[in-house]
């Protein structure tokens, strides 16, 4: 006689039993009278929720390592996502003015001098409206940038900045006015900050560590571009003028610009006469009074470097705004 042939069951759903498992109730009433109370003590207390639904431990000194893991690794997995790979950083001052603004700026700030002459911080803001006008230009400069690596054509290139207002919004705004897209990435803070209006959706990345953010900044930085700017601004430029001048980092080109400004800013002459840097030290950057000149300059030190941005002959000019 034949063995029965065996039937296969089918396989078992997910979600669905026929029968409920004994931890799927709670202990009954008839058997503990206070159940309710009991498991509402277990369930509402913090132990209970798993640790990445457990805001308050999160936060805890003990997760500080994970916590600094998940600010890399976001950024990394959502600029790998967009087919990003290599960036223009630019930094500047984020009390940089649009001209119009400025000159609306210093119109008052004359108005309301002439109403109080012998106010102290009339003078100063008439002072500062003054010097926010004279910088403004640079606002116009930065917003060429941004159309002129928007326009290069490049998918797997972008402008990035920090995601503020000032320097930062017009090289967003510039990328923004070509149809590309650009990165800001943006730092929390204690008082309340919004990003810039031309970021990309989905491209503009809160940090908690500045650290992270700074890695992020260099990772796939092609060129360093730095707008008259104040504390912010230099820190950046001084930690990847450091890591260049230690080889910690590749070089990549860095372009200060405005001349006159920075001069005042950075004496570099200063370090070199007293020993403090090197005389090669002073060939890490150089300077460009215009966007042309600064994306130009970024393209032949590219090609010198064998290390060309744009899918062009070296002889052809790029796209202007």
């Amino acid at each position: 006689m034949s063995a029965k042939k065996p039937t296969i069951p089918p396989p078992a759903q997910r979600n669905v039993r026929r029968t409920p498992l004994p931890w799927e109730h709670p202990k009954s009433r008839e058997e503990e009278a206070e159940v309710d109370q009991r498991l509402r003590a277990i369930m509402q207390d913090p132990s209970y929720l798993e640790a990445d639904s457990d805001v308050a431990f999160l936060h805890t000194d003990a997760v500080r390592g994970a916590r600094i893991q998940l600010d890399y690794l976001k950024a990394e997995l959502v600029l790998a996502a967009h087919g990003i790979e290599r960036t223009i950083v630019v930094f500047g001052s984020t009390r940089l003015r649009e001209p119009d603004t400025a000159s609306r700026e210093l119109d008052a700030a004359r108005r309301a001098m002439a109403a109080r002459p012998a106010d102290t911080a009339c003078a100063r803001a008439l002072r500062l409206a003054e010097h926010r006008l004279a910088l403004s230009p640079y606002y116009m400069v930065g917003h060429q940038l941004g159309q002129l690596v928007g326009n290069a054509g490049n998918p797997r290139l972008a402008v990035l900045t920090g995601g503020g207002p000032g320097a930062m919004e017009a090289v967003n705004r510039g990328a923004f006015d070509a149809g590309a897209p650009s990165v800001g990435l943006n730092i929390r803070l204690p008082r309340e900050q919004y990003p810039n209006p031309y970021i990309t959706p989905g491209l503009c990345l809160q940090f908690h560590y500045f650290a992270m953010r700074k890695l992020h900044f260099v990772k796939r930085a092609a060129a360093l571009v730095a707008l008259p700017g104040g504390y912010g601004t230099l820190d950046e430029l001084f930690c990847a003028l450091t890591l260049i001048q230690t080889r910690k980092s590749a070089p990549i080109p860095i372009v200060l610009i405005g001349q006159a400004y920075w001069q005042k800013v950075f004496n570099v002459d200063f370090l070199v006469d007293t020993g403090s840097i090197d005389e090669e030290d002073r060939e890490l950057f150089w300077y460009a009074e215009s966007a042309e000149e600064a994306w130009n300059g970024i393209l032949a030190w590219h090609r010198q470097n064998g290390s060309a941005l744009l899918d062009e002959p070296a002889n052809q000019p790029t796209r202007q705004p």
